[in-house]
């Protein structure tokens, strides 16, 4: 997916969820015809290091471009909503794209892992979730999809406390192995 922006005479492009090879002869196309990438996009989250793991986050830096993470919450696993169960209100329970097989007993185990070194934090779940995505340089921002004023209220608490030692990530690297 690519997004075009034209703002006077400059041309500025966004690109979405390219592997990293593609993004490279993307980064050196538009490069070559005088177009700005501004931003890369793409699914980051606790449980989804792709972007990370493939480089995509380096890259995106290294060409001068953000990249802005979606699924920051893993569609709701990385919060407080499944530590008790399904509720009758839930994405999982509505059948939409999150699918009750996501949630496996060792999916749940992590969840609530990871939910005890958030309390540590003095954070929710969420708010440590973000937190973690936003902990470097290499993301420039987050697309959380909030359903109230309440929730977004909440997300904007992640960025008061984005750092982590480094306890605190081997800790989490080992929940989440």
């Amino acid at each position: 997916l690519v997004d075009i922006v034209k703002q006077g005479k400059a041309l500025y492009v966004g690109i979405s969820k390219y592997p990293k090879e593609q993004a490279a002869f993307a980064y050196k196309y538009l490069k070559e015809r005088d177009v700005h990438c501004l931003l890369y996009q793409g699914k980051y989250n606790l449980f989804n290091r792709e972007p990370e793991n493939e480089g995509i986050l380096r890259q995106a830096q290294e060409n001068g471009s953000g990249f802005i993470a979606f699924s920051p919450l893993a569609q709701g696993l990385l919060t407080n909503r499944y530590l008790n169960g399904i509720p009758e209100d839930s994405r999982i329970a509505k059948g939409g794209f999150l699918k009750k097989e996501a949630l496996t007993d060792e999916v749940l185990k992590k969840v609530k892992g990871l939910n005890e070194i958030a309390a540590q934090r003095g954070q929710t779940l969420a708010e440590m979730a973000l937190a973690w995505v936003l902990k470097d340089d290499l993301v420039t921002s987050v697309i959380v999809g909030a359903s109230s004023v309440a929730q977004l209220a909440d997300n904007l608490k992640s960025i008061e406390q984005t750092n982590f030692s480094s306890e605190e990530l081997s800790i989490i690297n080992q929940i989440l192995k």
